[in-house]
């Protein structure tokens, strides 16, 4: 043992005593690839979280993005693309410059929902599942919630003077967008409350275009719960869309249609609800870009309003982007949609950054982009690089392809499963026995993925999820942190200077 000490000892003083710069690495190891770009990304990283207010806030919302379908997203970019591997891709947020991990539960609930959790990053108070910018002193349901109210990230940001905007692919009143600037005991009562709570509580929708702090632009689906049932919609009261122009008056405008779209001038509007769907968005994939926009497009008209707009040039602007859609994927054991709305998402950051940069805005504007939970999906077996991911899981042996990877049972098993879902059901024929995935279209849009347990939908995940940022004061995103520290990082960059709790 006494030998051991002095043999590390006399390497330490040795170490010490050799002059910075002496100790050359071969050559072959900083002429690699991977040496360059991995100190090329930190270089650059190291530029990109200057110690200044943010006067501007862009915040992606991510929904239902684990780590798992990162790397299972951003292989399938590139084999979509036709490249050989996909391994080493990037999502264009993959590479801001601060990165860290945020623990999702809820108060109540170890694995959480998204309602407590996007109540959790959009106030900073973590709260019970299915309540919307409320304290945890609320249950599901609960009529008296006046005193239990929490200012949200939207709220300061127009009490400060700023421009505000939504867009989402999801309805604009669902749980992934709700707690941004309604205040509700029932993620649920998106057009209409509990009996026992009218007079007391107004569903979602109507906060929206009622009580909510004014917002500039919303985009994204959900018209069903503004309409009355007249008119195919879910309400009781009149027509909220007619209300929205009405409250804002002349430079106000309502937009139900791709047409509406395409003809609206958003650089020069200053208060537009856009609905584009009864329900959520279609899925990217099964879009129809004659009657929907993409969630990029959205972004970028968004940002146009809001960049123009009085308020946004003298004060900033906050805009809220979520990608809704991600999670009801991954609901539906779906592996292939929830991989392809992660992909649009990458390119509305994308659009976001070039749309800043080519206007002088990417310098005062913090981006950050985080999820609310994760979902069950894995990635397994001993696949080979470039082996499609969401096909059956192919062995290497370090020295070739050893083929299809046999489960137990002999048959065969796809990359991606499910620890729970409807997928559960198609591994099995009529007579019980199990089905060799190899016998089905693993590639197709529709394959749901093998599952273990059987379920209607896939369940959210309880693993830490991703949190990324880049531009003023991102450093504050730094190892794992509770998931209501996003409200916290926002506010303190941004400079917002208000507490979360409303007087009591």
């Amino acid at each position: 043992m006494l030998q051991i000490k002095k043999v590390a000892l006399s390497i330490a003083v040795a170490l010490a005593s050799t002059q910075v710069g002496a100790f050359i690495l071969p050559e072959h190891q900083t002429d690699s690839d991977w040496y360059k770009a991995s100190e090329q990304k930190l270089d650059s990283q190291l530029e990109q979280s200057p110690n200044m207010a943010a006067k501007n806030v862009v915040v992606f919302f991510a929904n239902g993005m684990g780590g798992s379908t990162l790397t299972a997203a951003r292989i399938h970019e590139a084999q979509l693309k036709g490249e050989e591997y996909g391994e080493e891709n990037s999502l264009a947020f993959e590479d801001f410059a601060d990165t860290g991990l945020i623990k999702s539960y809820n108060t109540n609930q170890q694995v959480a929902d998204t309602a407590g959790s996007m109540t959790a990053m959009t106030t900073g108070v973590k709260t019970k599942a299915g309540i919307v910018a409320l304290t945890d002193n609320v249950d599901r349901g609960d009529c008296d919630i006046q005193n239990e109210k929490l200012h949200t990230l939207l709220e300061l940001a127009t009490h400060q003077g700023k421009a505000t905007g939504i867009v989402s692919t999801g309805r604009v009143t669902h749980a992934s967008v709700a707690p941004l600037y309604a205040h509700t005991s029932n993620r649920d009562w998106e057009s209409a409350v509990s009996a026992e709570c009218e007079g007391q509580v107004s569903d979602i929708a109507y906060q929206l275009v009622h009580e909510a702090a004014p917002v500039n632009v919303v985009l994204g689906g959900g018209l069903r719960e503004f309409i009355p049932k007249s008119a195919n919609g879910r309400r009781n009261d009149g027509d909220l869309t007619k209300d929205w122009t009405e409250r804002f008056g002349a430079n106000s405008m309502f937009l139900n249609s791709r047409d509406d779209f395409d003809r609206t001038n958003f650089s020069d509007s200053d208060r537009v609800l856009g609905l584009f769907n009864d329900s959520h968005l279609s899925y990217e994939v099964d879009r129809n870009p004659d009657e929907e926009p993409s969630l990029s497009e959205m972004t970028e008209a968004a940002l146009e309003l809001l960049t123009n707009n009085e308020r946004g040039q003298n004060s900033g602007f906050f805009l809220s982007v979520s990608a809704s859609r991600i999670s009801h994927g991954h609901q539906a054991g779906n592996a292939a949609r929830a991989l392809t709305e992660t992909i649009a998402l990458s390119e509305a950051v994308e659009i976001a950054q070039q749309y800043l940069h080519d206007n002088g805005l990417l310098e005062d504007t913090l981006l950050l982009v985080a999820s609310d939970h994760s979902y069950t999906m894995s990635i397994g077996g001993f696949g080979a690089r470039g082996n499609s991911i969401l096909g059956i899981s192919e062995t290497y042996d370090g020295q070739g392809l050893d083929g299809a990877a046999d489960a137990m049972d002999g048959f065969s098993y796809t990359t991606l499963a499910y620890a729970n879902g409807p997928g559960a059901q198609f591994t099995r024929d009529d007579s019980g026995n199990r089905v060799d995935p190899a016998t089905q279209d693993t590639l197709d849009i529709d394959y749901l993925q093998q599952a273990t347990v059987p379920l209607a939908e896939s369940t959210s995940a309880g693993e830490d999820v991703p949190v990324f940022a880049t531009g003023p004061r991102s450093y504050l995103v730094r190892g794992t942190s509770e998931q209501n520290s996003i409200f916290h990082i926002i506010n303190q960059a941004a400079e917002l200077g208000a507490q979360a709790y409303t007087a009591k």
